[in-house]
């Protein structure tokens, strides 16, 4: 049997490709060699591990190098991007520069849980000396691990928090008082009620399964003595995370948008899935990029905890009266296509757009690099 004549060649492009590509894996493990230096320079000045303006700068440079030199600049960025998420992963270029020398012990109320557990881990990584306190301890036990806390952290389920609040034994007047839930009015209540000295809150914008705080958000909420939590925000951002500062009831009314609105709206279309008897297998043989990452990001809610996002939904008295208007919204908009309206349709389509602005041509741009890696995915 002869051999075909396109095979030798092939053979020694193959192999040039595999020589090419052994010397990119050297040079990403030089290059993670390289930022685990960054890393350890920034920990001992306290430079936070996360600077966009760098990385801007660095990417756009590096996207002109690719166009000029005839290689595909969303290429590069993707492969750079990919770089700088491996290296945030590395605990050793992370930072962790203790802000507070001084601080007594951080207790965490609910460290047990894996959000409470993230912060624990990352404030004992930053050189504090961390304690860990539970729901079923008894009174004396936290009284004893909290009575010279210079930090106490609450990081329990929703439902629990003001009760765990108002539960806590007497703090040091100086001790901050911390809590990690999504909602913020009556809990910012709850502590400035129980504890006469610092207050902050907190509402980490991800979930505790993480592999860094770089490019995460952590929302703020003000509360007693904002000089006395300055530390903790700089830590947080030492993390890599960027903090937002809001008021409470301003927080909550946009989480109502951008959690119970969202996590309801998904519920509902999963439940209306499951009900319209189709395989799902098929649904993702037929699916586009974008209707399997929408599928993907609907189907990753239902292997999570239902009793957590039931809480997230009904955390606030508001939240039900805004699905109300959701409702209300959508019958509005189906009507329209009962009604054959294509004009009034258009219409609101452009009133949409114009709400939208200038961020839906960048919304459009990020979109395909999301697709492009769903379709990378398959």
């Amino acid at each position: 049997m002869s051999q075909d004549p396109g095979t030798a060649p092939l053979a020694e492009l193959r192999a040039q490709i595999d020589e090419v590509d052994t010397q990119l894996v050297d040079l990403l493990a030089r290059r993670l060699e390289l930022v685990s230096q960054v890393g350890e320079v920034k920990g001992r000045h306290g430079l936070p591990i996360y600077a966009p303006d760098r990385e801007r700068e660095m990417l756009d440079a590096k996207r002109a190098m690719a166009l000029d030199r005839g290689v595909p600049p969303d290429l590069v960025e993707d492969v750079l991007r990919r770089c700088m998420r491996a290296a945030y992963t590395h605990e050793k270029n992370m930072g962790f520069t203790r802000q507070h020398p001084d601080l007594g012990p951080a207790v965490v109320v609910g460290g047990a849980g894996k959000m409470g557990a993230l912060f624990a881990r990352m404030l004992t990584l930053s050189g504090y000396d961390v304690r860990v306190v539970e729901r079923d301890d008894t009174p004396e036990q936290v009284a004893a691990v909290v009575a010279d806390a210079g930090l106490v952290v609450v990081s329990v389920p929703i439902h629990d928090t003001v009760a765990v609040v108002r539960s806590l034994p007497p703090l040091p007047r100086h001790c901050l008082l911390v809590d990690l839930t999504s909602t913020k009015t009556e809990v910012m209540a709850a502590m400035l009620a129980a504890h006469p000295g610092p207050v902050l809150g907190l509402h980490p914008m991800f979930g505790p399964d993480v592999d860094s705080l770089a490019k995460q958000v952590v929302a703020a909420v003000p509360g007693r003595d904002p000089e006395a939590s300055a530390w903790l925000l700089d830590q947080i951002r030492l993390w890599g995370a960027r903090v937002h500062e809001i008021g409470a009831e301003d927080h909550d009314a946009l989480m109502g948008l951008i959690q119970a609105q969202r996590h309801f709206s998904t519920f509902a279309y999963g439940w209306h899935l499951a009900h319209e008897d189709h395989d799902l297998t098929e649904l993702l043989a037929l699916s586009s990029p974008i209707y399997r990452l929408e599928l993907v990001m609907v189907g990753r809610l239902f292997a999570q905890d239902a009793d957590l996002y039931y809480d997230i939904i009904t955390a606030s008295p508001a939240s039900v009266a805004l699905l109300e208007r959701y409702h209300d919204r959508f019958d509005e908009c189906l009507d329209l296509l009962r009604r054959g309206e294509r004009e009034e349709f258009v219409a609101r389509f452009a009133e949409i757009g114009a709400w939208f602005g200038g961020h839906a041509e960048r919304f459009l741009t990020e979109s395909r690099t999301l697709l492009a890696h769903a379709d990378a995915s398959r």
